[in-house]
């Protein structure tokens, strides 16, 4: 079945030199199509104790590390790229990460101020030097805290050391779904890591320190708002009032913190860019337009938009009243619940991007995979090995079981 997937994969990337008008994406598809391919001819050549790995591994290095480090080096990122460089430029030099008078869809920042941390080393080390190009690039950093917060996720979950998760996050990482997004955009790819790792941290009752995830992921983007409500249910069901709203007051917290300075000094600036832009309410159209049916409808004039804008609003009442009449009791369940939240926001509003679904898909993957593989750990016994020592570990594996059928 990998050898299978890794094929659709080569496929896949295949129709980007032929088909597509971007030229990130094109270069990504004309390294990572032979990556792909060289992994399915692996998985099935090699002894089976090492082919999953080997496979993984030419998938990661030709769809993800050559093509990053390549676009790196030349300077050749996407537009949300530039939005948060150029953001967080805008800050250490004026203070507002927000161009006052945008005139073109380049000039917009439709994100929170906290996505400006990801363009500080940019701004701090400049364009001068292969280093810098690299290090300032922040597809890097967006990668790494991508990276970080699904590993420390796992962890919560159960799957025992971070040797064990690197497999299936090999896979995960080097997949399409989130390749390309890596190489050429990647701003939402932080977010979903966060997202993760909040859900995970309320699952295994932290209470403080979801509410300081949560405050992070909802000074990042407005997509991230959701996982603040379906948390604090998650807690109120396993844990009790307290925490629950010990988390929920953590997260309005720490978000209004970075949020308020600027909707204070530039509400305007920022419901403008950060409201009205990605819903397509202002007068220079936002790009994001792929034929989705919120966007199909917003194209057939205002009242298609009035419509979309209803359907959206209908859809989130309906999500909102199976998190209520079925709140979820683990985090499998607890992510399933925000994915199909965001599935609904990301397919009725009236601007959207396919590519924005890799949110809901990483939230609905990952916590089954690592949640899978704490199973197996505790289906080998309550002893198991770790390098030379044998330790035991009831308790996550206990958890686990519980975040699986939650």
């Amino acid at each position: 079945m990998q050898a299978v997937g890794w094929t659709l994969a080569a496929g896949w990337a295949a129709v980007f030199p032929l088909a597509s008008a971007v030229p990130n994406q094109v270069f990504w598809g004309a390294l990572a199509a032979p990556a792909y391919a060289v992994a399915a001819l692996l998985r099935l050549a090699l002894p089976r104790r090492i082919a999953a790995a080997a496979a993984a591994g030419a998938a990661l290095l030709g769809a993800v590390l050559l093509p990053l480090v390549l676009l790196s080096l030349s300077g050749r990122r996407q537009s949300e790229v530039m939005v948060v460089e150029r953001s967080a430029d805008l800050l250490v030099h004026t203070g507002v990460p927000y161009l006052p008078h945008p005139v073109l869809a380049s000039d917009f920042n439709p994100y929170l101020p906290m996505m400006t941390l990801f363009g500080v080393p940019r701004a701090v080390l400049g364009n001068v030097g292969p280093v810098n190009l690299l290090l300032g690039d922040a597809r890097v950093w967006f990668a790494a805290a991508f990276l970080g917060c699904l590993l420390a996720c796992g962890r919560l979950l159960g799957a025992g050391s971070r040797w064990r998760l690197l497999p299936p996050l090999a896979a995960l990482t080097a997949s399409p779904l989130i390749a390309l997004a890596l190489t050429g955009g990647g701003v939402d790819l932080p977010l979903i890591g966060v997202c993760c790792l909040a859900l995970a941290l309320a699952a295994n009752g932290r209470a403080l320190p979801a509410g300081l995830v949560l405050g992070f992921a909802c000074a990042l983007k407005w997509t991230a708002w959701p996982a603040l409500p379906v948390a604090a249910l998650l807690l109120w069901r396993l844990y009790g009032r307290r925490p629950a709203a010990r988390a929920a007051g953590t997260a309005l917290l720490a978000s209004a913190a970075v949020i308020l300075p600027f909707a204070l000094t530039r509400a305007g600036v920022l419901l403008e860019q950060v409201v009205r832009f990605p819903l397509g309410l202002t007068a220079v159209p936002t790009p994001a337009g792929s034929p989705l049916p919120g966007r199909v409808l917003a194209g057939l004039g205002p009242v298609g938009h009035a419509v979309s804008l209803a359907l959206l609003c209908l859809g989130s009442v309906a999500v909102a009243g199976w998190l209520l009449v079925r709140p979820p009791t683990g985090a499998v369940a607890a992510c399933d619940r925000l994915a199909a939240g965001l599935t609904v926001a990301f397919a009725l509003a009236p601007a959207g991007r396919f590519g924005y679904l890799a949110l809901p898909t990483v939230l609905v993957l990952w916590p089954r995979l690592a949640a899978g593989r704490a199973r197996r750990v505790a289906a080998a016994g309550p002893v198991e090995r770790y390098g030379t020592m044998r330790v035991a570990d009831r308790r996550t594996g206990s958890a686990a079981r519980e975040s699986w059928h939650g």
